[in-house]
């Protein structure tokens, strides 16, 4: 298991985001060199766990929770049969595109050794929206994203250095119990009522599923 690329995104103005300033960062491409990664505060406040990564609409995307955005090579190459088009690393909008590695069929609080020190715990799968339908320029690509139900992997950062392409990636922790970013992925969008099943992964879940999951345990007693 590897890391194939470490992609960065700047400030982009472009016509299909809803963002105040008009700017998205999600035409993440490719860097050299170590970069940076460090926890960057609240969502609202923090931006992206990458030194140099744009986060343009912050109430939404960035944050401790969603620090770090992963993506399976092997994902981008079945879209890209699909599709009938290439995807280069960064495609989605991902700040790491790996090998080797099921990013989707991780475990919520999962944790990746990558390089020397770096650790990252996986958080939550990643709706799709708008500006990343705009970004791919597919009709209905938000719905086929959510069918297909390969969100990739929000991370948290544990332990803060520095990655670049090649590193290794080590998983060196599995909690106890079933909730992969998948299960979670598709009781936040398609199968609400597979919100209680989360409710196991505690509080190794984004906060904003868990107020969901317990919510939805208020409203639907058993």
């Amino acid at each position: 298991m590897k890391l194939l690329s470490v992609n960065l995104g700047r400030p982009k103005a472009v016509p299909y985001t809803d963002s105040p300033e008009g700017l998205t960062g999600i035409d993440k491409q490719p860097v050299e060199g170590p970069v940076r990664v460090a926890a960057p505060g609240p969502k609202g406040i923090g931006g992206s766990g990458l030194a140099g990564d744009a986060v343009c609409k912050r109430e939404h995307h960035g944050g401790n929770d969603q620090a770090v955005y992963a993506v399976a090579r092997e994902d981008l190459d079945d879209w890209e049969r699909e599709l009938g088009r290439p995807l280069a690393n960064g495609s989605f909008g991902e700040n790491l595109t790996t090998e080797g590695l099921d990013v989707s069929g991780a475990l919520i609080g999962e944790r990746w050794r990558i390089g020397a020190g770096v650790v990252l715990e996986v958080s939550s799968g990643r709706i799709p929206c708008r500006t990343f339908q705009g970004h791919l320029g597919e009709k209905r690509w938000v719905k086929r994203f959510t069918e297909k139900g390969a969100s990739g992997a929000y991370l948290r950062v544990i332990e803060p250095g520095e990655i670049r392409a090649g590193d290794r990636v080590e998983i060196v922790h599995r909690p106890d119990h079933d909730v992969t970013v998948a299960l979670q992925f598709r009781a936040v969008t398609t199968e609400r009522e597979l919100l209680p099943r989360l409710l196991v992964a505690g509080t190794a879940l984004h906060p904003e599923t868990l107020a969901a999951a317990r919510k939805y345990v208020e409203q639907h007693p058993s």
